[in-house]
């Protein structure tokens, strides 16, 4: 048995990870330059006044959409000039903005702004837009491109290009005049349904990300973690998946909580035992699945509310049973390897009490609280501005509590100036990422390639509908190389899902949980797996093989999705299904999901022989699929694996003994 988790829980000196370096290699929305003194008091009152600007306008409403879009990518354009380097190294001293970037940021702002303000002069002339007109678009097109690719990363501005390169030999009269119009001057390009949707509530769902993350939750999230499976065989790889899906839920980026919590968690994972590519695995698995994990899910619950036009409390629903279904996967695998290695949990003097904590702390789940019921009463955009005023008056209560006990007045203002500055730097990426998705969009529309797309996936069904399911798989892993989760999503309903739709006649729901689930596990697939590479950064590990070792550890989100495309009810729809039914669909998915874990591992309570794999595998397979045949199959081939890992290992124990 292994006894190296019995040590403290301190940081070795050869463990420090500099997370400022890694969040700055791998999440490019991190690599940001240094300011100080006055300098930085002016870019942080700027981000302060545009995130109460962003607040005001969700509150009231009261801009006109088009020049409410312009204005808004014109300001992210300025402050992306200002605060992101040309590239990772070029940060020289503090306060150092090169000239030539101030120009950038104002031709880039300048160029949104001039739309803002001959909004209706533009409209007017309709697709007879003028030469300046096309100049300006052509400028702004291009230096919000290139703002994308310092803040986002060059996967989706290549994407992006190719569809625009495409529709230039599609487009025979007049290409650049109708795809300049069409790219900036619509409601379908950079101003379309994706940027709409980041500046009317994603940027809000941001904002109060910012004020969680302020407020403690976090530390609360690892000490939660670490009250319930502290103690457990391989403790800390377990204390690690719950407290990340619980970090994740709400942050929106895969690999800002990859490092985050990581920085944590990874190297008390070496320490007991596993091994480093798995310790790295497990952070990067469990930080991406925290973006599936209801309510929030990255606040994509409530993107998904707007697009597909279903009441918030039935898609955070719907998300449950995949979500348990993904961490447990996670879970028993890592239950298993720790079996297999002899791992242990961890010493007792170092794991919280729960009901303690909860009594101590649980206050800071509030705000969450009340964001879930507004949903409810009030659009997404006034509960996320409920939310953080709830987050800002539980602050403000246990400053009070604590001037009580301290008998000294306690209010520490700059709490909430760096919550809602760090709001609008957060935003930044994600609103790049809609606005440059938005182009993908429309280039799709006016080129006919959507209906070649649906042609594609409709011909694959003939075959069989798993091989259009597959298409779109691949297709949802490509456009989400190296996007942020809500901006992943937007892009995904807007383009992908409604492919689904036509081709294959799926359930809106269905659709949009297939698109965003395989959306999602880019960040952990190779070749482009950010969260995975992050992980191994702190793991000291090699990066491909961490990848690999999380798409095996995640290996539940490439199954769930066909599943409940094949068999809707697996995300509860239909309020006919009696409640038996859905208790059978829960136990033998997780039946299933237990016995995948086992063969993807190859340990159950011994090493298992290849065919023992296959068996598991097969078994699994059949439960998770709903269906009386199927589950009858599934029983049968578990119960053949359980009786022949019993007799082996039985037969181990009396050898040793």
């Amino acid at each position: 048995m292994s006894d190296v988790n019995t040590k403290p829980l301190t940081m070795e000196a050869d463990e420090v990870v500099d997370v400022d370096k890694i969040m700055a290699e791998f999440d490019k929305e991190s690599n940001t330059r240094i300011f100080k003194g006055a300098f930085q008091v002016i870019i942080k009152v700027a981000m302060v006044l545009f995130s109460l600007y962003v607040m005001f306008d969700g509150w009231t409403g009261t801009m006109e959409e088009r020049q409410k879009m312009s204005l808004f990518i014109g300001i992210i354009v300025f402050i992306a000039f200002i605060i992101y380097p040309i590239r990772k190294k070029e940060v020289k001293r503090p306060n150092h903005v090169p000239f030539y970037d101030w120009i950038f940021a104002v031709l880039g702002a300048g160029s949104f702004f001039y739309y803002t303000f001959n909004c209706q002069a533009i409209v007017d002339r309709a697709s007879r837009i003028n030469e300046v007109d096309i100049a300006v678009a052509i400028i702004g097109t291009l230096l919000l491109f290139e703002a994308c690719r310092r803040v986002v990363g060059l996967p989706i501005v290549c994407v992006s290009a190719a569809f625009i390169a495409y529709a230039f030999f599609v487009v025979e009269r007049n290409p650049l005049r109708i795809i300049m119009y069409k790219l900036f001057y619509t409601t379908e390009g950079i101003a379309g349904t994706p940027l709409n949707v980041c500046a009317s509530f994603i940027v809000l769902f941001i904002i109060f990300a910012s004020f969680l993350e302020q407020s403690g939750i976090g530390a609360f999230f690892v000490d939660l973690a670490n009250s319930i499976a502290g103690k457990a065989t391989g403790g800390p790889a377990k204390v690690a998946v719950i407290s990340s899906a619980m970090e994740g839920m709400y942050s929106g980026s895969s690999v800002a909580n990859t490092v985050g919590s990581g920085s944590v968690t990874i190297p008390t994972m070496k320490r007991c035992g596993y091994k480093p590519e798995f310790a790295a695995a497990v952070e990067a698995a469990a930080s991406t699945g925290g973006q599936i994990m209801p309510p929030i899910m990255g606040a994509a619950a409530f993107l998904m509310t707007e697009y597909t036009g279903l009441p918030y409390s039935q898609i955070a629903i719907a998300a449950i049973l995949p979500a348990v279904l993904y961490f447990t996967g996670i879970f028993m695998m890592i239950h298993f390897e720790a079996k297999k290695l002899g791992l242990k949990g961890l010493p007792k003097e170092s794991i919280p009490n729960f009901f303690k904590l909860v009594i101590k702390k649980g206050y800071l789940l509030l705000p969450v609280v009340a964001l879930v019921v507004a949903m409810n009463y009030f659009s997404p955009a006034k509960a996320a501005i409920i939310a953080i005023l709830v987050a800002i008056a539980v602050k403000l209560l246990e400053g009070a509590i604590k001037s009580i006990a301290h008998k000294k007045f306690e209010f520490d203002i700059s709490l909430y100036i760096q919550s809602l500055a760090n709001g609008t730097k957060n935003a930044i990426g994600v609103a790049l990422a809609c606005a440059v998705a938005g182009c993908i969009s429309a280039m799709v529309q006016q080129t006919g390639l959507a209906n070649v797309l649906s042609s594609l996936v409709q011909s694959a069904s003939q075959i069989h509908p798993i091989f259009a399911l597959a298409i779109t798989m691949l297709m949802c892993i490509v456009l989400g190389m190296g996007v942020p989760t809500t901006a992943n999503y937007v892009i995904m309903a807007s383009m992908v899902a409604p492919i689904l739709m036509r081709s294959l006649d799926l359930p809106i729901l269905a659709a949009h949980m297939f698109v965003f689930y395989f959306g999602i596990v880019a960040d952990i697939t190779p070749p482009v797996a950010l969260a995975a590479y992050a992980g191994s950064a702190i793991a000291k590990s090699n990066p491909l093989k961490t990848g690999i070792t999380a798409t095996r550890l995640a290996i539940t989100a490439f199954i769930v999705p066909y599943i409940f495309a094949f068999s809707p009810e697996m995300l509860i729809i239909g309020a006919d299904k009696p409640w038996y039914e859905i208790v059978l669909l829960v136990v033998t998915a997780l039946c299933g999901i237990y016995i995948i874990s086992a063969g993807m591992e190859g340990y159950m309570y011994k090493n298992m022989p290849w065919w023992e794999r296959i068996l598991a595998l097969v078994g699994g397979l059949c439960m998770v699929i709903p269906g009386i045949v199927t589950d009858l199959v599934g029983v049968a081939l578990i119960a053949l694996v359980f009786v022949m890992q019993k007799i082996g290992a039985k037969k181990q124990n009396a050898k040793k003994a």
